[in-house]
């Protein structure tokens, strides 16, 4: 079985455990100690060493793990032209935390920069992981309306939110060309809004906030939908489904049947990373509506919550259990997150967190041979 072409047999989905000499250098610098420059060659010098090690663990892709980013979605988004970094009354709610008070508002049009800070990420990544295929990864579109939906959109900018999402689609679509210009040609978008739509006290937080939920999923699935016409024939795109990942909470519960069939089957993405490491995601039974062909499912059977190593024949045992609802060819294997979705981290080791990557390559390696 073919393991020429991402999504990989043994895959990851991004961000990765902030290392000693980085956190040091983005505290100082926040404590104006070190320049921006400075800041960047500490950057530059564990990207570089991030690269050797995820191919040293036998991985055929390689990530920044995020290391430039304090959270996984608003670094991208406050580069927008259109949007606001804010200080926020209260943080997100996890189970028994809250992340640090910032959010974004949308004052302006929206639009993709041509120098988007992230694009200069890519570039060093690519330039750095010559043996690898360099993943980017960044959050989704449906991710920007749904966490404040209405209230963060100006509307001065915005009269009518037909307006926002179409230019939403456009913002979308000039990312991709940009990242594919800059060489990229494995990007992943990131969401949350998927799970979110899959739990019923999300659905409800969202009704009091004023969304018509019933209609979201259509409204995402086309915002995305027409991102994606812009994506060239040699250019893989993805998605991560996450229900919440900080400081190894979590946020929303719910198997993937209300929203399987239109992600699945509907959406035109190259592959899906399902989180599945808990009872929180539900059955396997939703993966019957991946269509047969070439779109893969990358089930997130090793949790990035945990250092407890998982035992590898429960691993392969679950891989049998999908292989019931989808061809053994279309599948893959990955943990359910990153292992560090916001600077702070997950509740593990470094060594922890290798030791997991490691053994997802040597059970892809056993499975697909």
């Amino acid at each position: 079985m073919q393991d020429s072409t991402a999504p990989f047999r043994a895959d990851m989905v991004g961000s990765l455990l902030r290392t000693a000499p980085l956190k040091e250098a983005r505290t100082k610098h926040a404590n104006a100690a070190i320049t921006a420059p400075q800041l960047q060659a500490v950057e530059d010098e564990e990207i570089r060493k991030l690269v050797a090690k995820q191919a040293a663990v036998g991985l055929k892709l390689a990530t920044d793990g995020e290391f430039r980013r304090a959270w996984w979605h608003f670094d991208f988004f406050w580069g927008l032209q259109g949007c606001e970094r804010v200080t926020v009354d209260q943080g997100i709610k996890f189970h028994g935390v809250h992340t640090k008070a910032e959010s974004l508002k949308v004052m302006g049009k929206l639009d993709f920069p041509a120098d988007h800070p992230m694009l200069e990420h890519f570039r060093f990544l690519k330039s750095v992981s010559p043996a690898a295929v360099p993943k980017m990864t960044i959050p989704s579109p449906s991710v920007m309306h749904f966490r404040s939906g209405r209230a963060a959109i100006s509307p001065q900018a915005y009269p009518d939110m037909d307006g926002y999402f179409e230019d939403l689609a456009k913002v979308y679509g000039k990312a991709i060309k940009s990242f594919y210009d800059a060489g990229c040609r494995y990007l992943q978008l990131d969401d949350t809004a998927w799970a979110y739509l899959c739990s019923k006290e999300q659905m409800q937080e969202a009704r009091k906030r004023g969304e018509d939920v019933d209609r979201l999923p259509g409204i995402y699935a086309q915002v995305i939908n027409t991102a994606l016409k812009s994506k060239p024939a040699d250019m893989v795109i993805t998605t991560h489904v996450c229900r919440g990942n900080f400081r190894s909470t979590w946020i929303s519960e719910g198997g993937y049947e209300p929203v399987a069939e239109r992600l699945l089957a509907a959406i035109d993405y190259d592959g899906y990373f399902l989180e599945y490491d808990t009872e929180r995601a539900g059955g396997l039974e939703p993966l019957r509506f991946l269509p047969k062909g070439k779109k893969r499912v990358v089930v997130g059977l090793v949790t990035s919550k945990s250092g407890t190593l998982e035992n590898k024949d429960d691993i392969r045992r679950r891989l049998e259990e999908a292989s019931q609802y989808v061809a053994l060819d279309q599948l893959c294997l990955s943990p359910q997150c990153g292992f560090a979705s916001t600077e702070e981290g997950n509740i593990l080791a470094e060594e922890e967190q290798w030791a997991k990557l490691k053994m997802i390559v040597e059970i892809a390696r056993e499975v697909w041979r």
